[in-house]
């Protein structure tokens, strides 16, 4: 299995080379792991990763090599998973039945009695309707069905329609070296272009030489500044959560960005734009950045795109307190507003097939938010999407 987890990290491009395999059994016959897999995934992710951009692709190889794996005690123990006790326990119902469930009547409404049932319960529930549980029709806890609830200890979105999720999340940066599966992403992005010559005087001016050394009767070298896209793009990602299904496609974006624009910035912020985004996933409750110092760094000549299926509790829009990971004091609409009036050329690039827009509540309101300025993230998408950021 060693060996096995060696070469899949050297296939997937990881810089990983037999002395540090060898250091790593060292630290396994030293028991410096404990036989735990966590203890485990930090000693080979210290042993075997010099570069933190390869933590990203270190991540998914563990995963995939190691997926499944439990502590160990000093005997051998057997318990059913716990992921399968959750989905056995899913609740799963006809549109009829959905029907039939309604919502609690708005967000203060619903955290009030979310308060008052953690005052009252006393022990698990599940299958019902009123308590925090499982598999039931409840709008809090997990594997259920609500139109409106609070997601507590459940792995990832089944419905799209949790208003708080309880639960913290890690979401992973964006990997910039991606390898694109077609270079026509790169081809839809080069509409957005206004080359420049500016800068320290780098590149042979070769017609500039000729027509001096001609002139002046000997050799005369001019050299000139390095011809680039001075175009000024900054990229809001939308990350985690449902995005989850759209992660190639968005780092595919990512990274063809990366190769064709010069002045680039990104940030990230999760469904909805609130008071604060970050650069580093890893540290996103730690290192977080004002929207206000963005919009007052970066001019407003800087093209401004979102990249997000905006699928969300419409409540993530316009409500104070409708984030469904902080209270943000201010309706998410206000932020996406001032960042449109500081930025005029903004854009939305939009994950999910543009067919499918209408049925989620969420992505029309953001798509009205924007001035109907959002796009699919499809080729035909992008080339939309750029002829209307060089308007």
């Amino acid at each position: 299995m060693f060996v096995t987890f060696f070469t899949e990290l050297k296939s997937a491009g990881v810089p990983v080379t037999l002395r540090e395999y060898l250091t790593l059994m060292q630290a396994m016959d030293a028991d410096l792991a404990s036989r735990r897999v966590e203890d485990f995934y930090y000693l080979s992710r210290a042993t075997l990763v010099k570069d933190e951009r390869n933590l990203d692709k270190f991540d998914r190889v563990f995963g995939h090599v190691f997926k499944g794996l439990e502590l160990l005690g000093d005997g051998i123990e057997a318990e059913i998973p716990a992921e399968w006790l959750k989905k056995l326990a899913e609740k799963y119902l006809t549109e009829e039945e959905k029907k039939q469930i309604e919502a609690l009547g708005g967000l203060d409404k619903l955290l009030e009695t979310l308060r008052k049932r953690l005052a009252e319960q006393k022990g698990r529930h599940q299958g019902g309707s009123k308590w925090i549980g499982t598999a039931g029709t409840s709008p809090f806890g997990a594997y259920g069905y609500n139109p409106e609830g609070v997601r507590i200890g459940q792995d990832e979105s089944r419905n799209k329609r949790a208003v708080k999720v309880w639960d913290k999340r890690e979401f992973r940066d964006l990997d910039d070296e991606v390898e694109l599966g077609t270079r026509n992403i790169k081809l839809a992005l080069r509409r957005l272009r206004k080359f420049a010559r500016t800068g320290a005087p780098e590149e042979l001016d070769l017609d500039g030489t000729i027509k001096g050394t001609a002139h002046k009767g000997y050799l005369d070298i001019l050299m000139r500044p390095e011809r680039h896209n001075s175009v000024k793009v900054l990229l809001f990602f939308d990350i985690g959560g449902s995005m989850d299904w759209y992660v190639k496609g968005t780092a595919e974006l990512f990274s063809a960005a990366r190769a064709e624009f010069k002045h680039m910035e990104h940030f990230y912020f999760h469904n909805c734009l609130y008071e604060k985004v970050w650069k580093e996933n890893r540290r996103r409750f730690q290192e977080t950045t004002p929207t206000w110092d963005v919009m007052h760094t970066y001019p407003h000549d800087y093209k401004v795109v979102f990249v997000g299926d905006a699928s969300m509790s419409p409540y993530e829009i316009t409500a104070p307190g409708g984030s469904v990971e902080h209270y943000n004091e201010e309706a998410g609409v206000l932020w996406m507003e001032r960042v449109t009036r500081t930025y005029p050329a903004c854009v939305w690039l939009n994950p999910v097939p543009e067919r499918e827009w209408p049925s989620t509540h969420s992505i029309m309101l953001m798509r009205q938010v924007m001035g109907g300025r959002m796009y699919p993230l499809t080729l035909e998408g992008l080339d939309r999407a750029m002829r209307e950021l060089v308007r």
